[in-house]
C-alpha cells in the first residue's frame, strides 16, 4: 500500500533486448557488471545493474588461469546457472568460450542453446567480428539473443602477444567498424568494444542502431562493463588503466583474515558470548 492506500506492485520487471534498446534510443546509459556466483550476482541485481554477464574472465578471477583460453562450455554453464537463479531483473548474458563457436556453425548455435536449456540465460555473447557473423546470423536468426564483441578480444590474446589497444591505425579503424557493422546486419542486439580509441568508439558508436558497451572504449558508448572482480579491487594480477577502483577489498579481506587468525591464536574468539 501506498500513503492513499493503493496497492502498489512489486513486481520486478525482466530487462530484456528491447528494454535494451530502449534504453539506448532514449540516450540512457546501459550499466553492465560480471558475475559467476550466487552472492555476487544477487547483490548486482539488487543493486540495480541492467546487464550481467557471466564471462569467461571467471577463468582469470575464479579459476586463476592466466588466459580466458581454459574454460569450458560446461563451466560456464554451471555458472550461469547460478547466476540466473538468483537473479530477477537483471538481463543475464553468459560468453560462448573459447572453441564452442569456432568450429562450425552448427556447433555454434547447439552449444548456445545448451547454454539457454540449460542455464535460463537471456542471451549469449561471441567475440568477433565478420569472421563470426555468420554464427551471429544463426544463432540469433533461431531466437536466440547475442552480443558480439570486437576491439582487444582475450580469446585472441596469444595471437596478439599482448593487450595493447585495438584499432589504433586507419587500417585496424576501418575493419572494426565493418566488424561492428556486420554484427549489427547479422541480428546481435548490441556490440563490446574493448580497448581502443575513444574516438573510434565513438564513430562505431554513432554509426550503429543498436547498443555498443564499452571496456577501455572511452565514454560515448552506449553502456559500460568492467569485470566486477577488477572494479572491487579483489584481482590484482592485471591493471588496466581503463578500470576505476570503487573498493579495495582486497586489503579489507586480508585484514579480516589475520585479525580473525590473530584472535584464534590469542584464545579470544569465541567468546561467552559467542559461545553455547
Amino acid at each position: 500500500m501506498d500513503q492513499q492506500g493503493n496497492t502498489v506492485s512489486t513486481k520486478v520487471t525482466r530487462i530484456t533486448t528491447r528494454t535494451i534498446q530502449e534504453m539506448k534510443d532514449a540516450g540512457e546509459r546501459i550499466a553492465c557488471l560480471t558475475a559467476y556466483d550466487f552472492l555476487v550476482a544477487r547483490m548486482l541485481d539488487d543493486a540495480g545493474i541492467d546487464i550481467i554477464l557471466v564471462g569467461d574472465s571467471l577463468s582469470n578471477v575464479f579459476q586463476g588461469n592466466a588466459t580466458t583460453l581454459p574454460v569450458t562450455l560446461d563451466e560456464m554453464i554451471y555458472h550461469t546457472k547460478i547466476v540466473s537463479n538468483v537473479t530477477r531483473r537483471a538481463m543475464v548474458v553468459t560468453d560462448l568460450p573459447f572453441m564452442s563457436y569456432q568450429v562450425t556453425v552448427e556447433e555454434a548455435f547447439r552449444n548456445a542453446g545448451r547454454i539457454m536449456k540449460e542455464t535460463n540465460a537471456l542471451g549469449v555473447k561471441v567475440e568477433g567480428g565478420r569472421r563470426v557473423a555468420k554464427v551471429v546470423e544463426k544463432v540469433s536468426g533461431e531466437g536466440i539473443p547475442i552480443i558480439g564483441h570486437i576491439g582487444l578480444m582475450p580469446q585472441s590474446i596469444l595471437k596478439y602477444g599482448g593487450y595493447r589497444p585495438r584499432g589504433t591505425s586507419e587500417q585496424e579503424a576501418a575493419e572494426l567498424i565493418d566488424d561492428a557493422i556486420a554484427l549489427e546486419e547479422a541480428g546481435a542486439f548490441a556490440v563490446v568494444i574493448e580497448k581502443i580509441p575513444a574516438t573510434l568508439a565513438k564513430r562505431i558508436t554513432d554509426l550503429l542502431h543498436i547498443p555498443t558497451i564499452g571496456i577501455g572504449a572511452g565514454a560515448h558508448c552506449s553502456g559500460q562493463i568492467l569485470v566486477t572482480h577488477d572494479m572491487l579491487g579483489l584481482f590484482e594480477d592485471f591493471r588496466p588503466r581503463f578500470v576505476r577502483r570503487y573498493a579495495a577489498l582486497t586489503e579489507e579481506m586480508e585484514r579480516a583474515f589475520r585479525a580473525y587468525i590473530s584472535d584464534v591464536k590469542s584464545g579470544t574468539f569465541p567468546n561467552d558470548s559467542e559461545s553455547y
